[in-house]
């Protein structure tokens, strides 16, 4: 069966919390390497996601949490006062339009370097497990470092990283917050049995491998409101670090979001399979099972194109979608989407730094 766009509802309003989207079309959290080392946004930024608010809700870049959560140079930050300033000015930009922008909240944990971490210390993690692969730094592309294992005493201190930095972004005018635990970053790796080989309260048992992201969720619940706050998960993806998925992928992500439901979060943002690359899964691995144990507002992740969102739409197998690169050349992509415009590509040599070239410059369709 085909649906045109006008026998669709993915241009119609829908409530998630406290947010009130102006259609189902969300933008998902694109790294674009265009912040200076400070990791304060500016009026480039602000232009940029400006121009791209007509989207139901903008999910912004990861944003480290501290500077022990960076794990990629010229990323944003929203831990001091200065990235808080910046990122105001996003935010302003964005509701003068008429749109709605939520802070996506990341530490890297593992998938970093020393350069990148400060007085180049190593990288934590729920485990001394090496990650592969190459980060971005100031000197170019690096392998990443061996990270330390996090002492038991420290988690506190992670725990109120991500609390301190959600009080930043209410600061600066965020509509919420996005806790970013998934692509194997620090909440991740706690996750995964492949990356977690602790032997305390946060090590072995689903039950002890979750309680860190439930404990970090509770923290920014605290500061936000339950409804103003979302999650993001990917259960099957490997990257960053090209880390092994957890040995029980459907018994460890099924307590987690069943453990979620008590906080009655604003939505869940599921990747459907591999970040960016493919929405195939491993036998075993049924991730629409995984999504109907989420009691609240469900957004789609991963190569969707509009067929697809419609499909999936018509089959209420999501309440939204989030587009990704599609954003990046057509900044009016629901406009595009619904009248049926084809859609500029972004040449991949655009995605990341540049300056203002291949991120301000793409043309809105004339009226």
């Amino acid at each position: 069966m085909t649906f045109s766009s006008s026998s669709n509802d993915l241009f119609s309003p829908v409530t998630m919390g406290a947010l009130t989207l102006a259609n189902r079309v969300v933008m998902a959290p694109l790294t674009r390497s265009r912040m200076g080392p400070d990791g304060i946004p500016n009026e480039m930024h602000a232009r940029y996601y400006a121009q791209r608010a007509s989207a139901g809700l903008i999910i912004s870049e990861a944003t480290n949490i501290s500077a022990q959560g960076r794990g990629y140079a010229l990323t944003p930050g929203i831990w001091t006062e200065e990235q808080v300033a910046g990122w105001k000015k996003v935010t302003d930009a964005v509701h003068a339009t008429g749109g709605l922008i939520v802070c996506q909240l990341w530490h890297v944990g593992r998938f970093s370097h020393v350069d990148l971490q400060p007085d180049g210390a190593a990288p934590v993690a729920p485990s001394e497990i090496r990650a592969k692969g190459q980060t971005y730094t100031e000197k170019g592309m690096l392998d990443v470092s061996m990270p330390r294992a996090l002492e038991t005493r420290e988690i506190p201190g992670i725990i109120q990283q991500y609390r301190h930095a959600a009080e930043c972004a209410q600061r600066a005018g965020f509509d919420g917050v996005e806790v970013h635990s998934a692509n194997s970053y620090l909440l991740d790796q706690f996750l995964r049995d492949s990356t977690n080989q602790r032997d305390d309260e946060y090590g072995g048992s689903v039950e002890n491998r979750s309680r860190l992201t439930l404990e970090v969720v509770e923290a920014v619940v605290g500061v936000w409101g339950h409804d103003r706050v979302g999650i993001r998960l990917s259960p099957v993806t490997p990257d960053a670090g090209n880390t092994p998925l957890d040995s029980q992928v459907m018994e460890t992500y099924g307590h987690l979001i069943e453990q979620l439901n008590r906080f009655e979060l604003a939505y869940l943002h599921f990747v459907e399979g591999a970040t960016a690359t493919s929405r195939s899964v491993p036998d075993g691995v049924d991730l629409d099972a995984l999504r109907a144990v989420f009691k609240g507002p469900y957004i789609g992740n991963n190569n969707y194109d509009f067929q697809l969102a419609v499909n999936r739409r018509a089959e209420r197998k999501v309440d939204a979608v989030a587009f990704g690169r599609p954003f990046i050349a057509n900044p009016d992509l629901v406009r595009r989407l619904k009248e049926g415009v084809e859609l500029a590509v972004a040449p991949r040599d655009t995605y990341y730094g540049n300056g203002a070239e291949g991120y301000t410059d793409w043309p809105a369709l004339a009226d």
